[in-house]
């Protein structure tokens, strides 16, 4: 449905009705809906797109495939069109993950990452989380307008990170030299 018609979301400070639909949940705005429905999710646009991100750079379709059964997806639309995506590892109960939050660019400067983000945030199986995190170099005003703060105690958080032991620089160097 993409077209030169640009329509433009004001933000109203929440995500707006929802309905409960056959394979999840859904919102609409104007000419755009979110919805977690599974089976609309297009699954190679999803991973074409990611595979040209900073941070999902090659990632292959069968992983992308892998992470949304994983996780609880949420896809836009316009239309049928699929032109943004966001997901949640989550727990349901105390913990979620944002990651891989995406709004094409034809679609940008709309108000769609923020209603997206709102979605999220409002989701029934999520909204009472007690936790949320996510990581983002280029997003970062609009996660803080929602309430996103740096860590106040980074120094607790760990990570495994595998890909930069295939470099050969930090994580898991699989050398042999485990603590003991």
């Amino acid at each position: 449905m993409s077209d030169d018609t640009a329509t433009t979301l004001t933000d109203t400070g929440e995500a707006g009705p929802i309905e409960a639909v056959s394979g999840g949940v859904e919102w609409r705005r104007g000419r755009y809906e979110v919805s977690t429905d599974p089976a609309r999710l297009d699954i190679p646009g999803t991973a074409a797109f990611l595979g040209t991100t900073y941070w999902a750079q090659g990632r292959p379709e069968s992983i992308v495939r892998r992470s949304i059964e994983g996780s609880m997806a949420f896809g836009v639309y316009d239309g049928e069109e699929q032109v943004g995506f966001a997901r949640v590892v989550t727990d349901r109960a105390t913990f979620g993950w944002v990651c891989d939050v995406f709004i094409r660019a034809s679609h940008q400067g709309r108000g769609l990452g923020m209603w997206l983000m709102r979605c999220v945030l409002a989701h029934p199986e999520l909204k009472d989380l007690r936790r949320w995190l996510l990581a983002s170099t280029s997003a970062r005003g609009l996660y803080q307008r929602l309430g996103f703060t740096t860590l106040p105690a980074p120094e607790r958080f760990m990570q495994i990170d595998t890909r930069a032991s295939a470099a050969g620089v930090g994580g898991v160097t699989g050398s042999g030299d485990a603590p003991r």
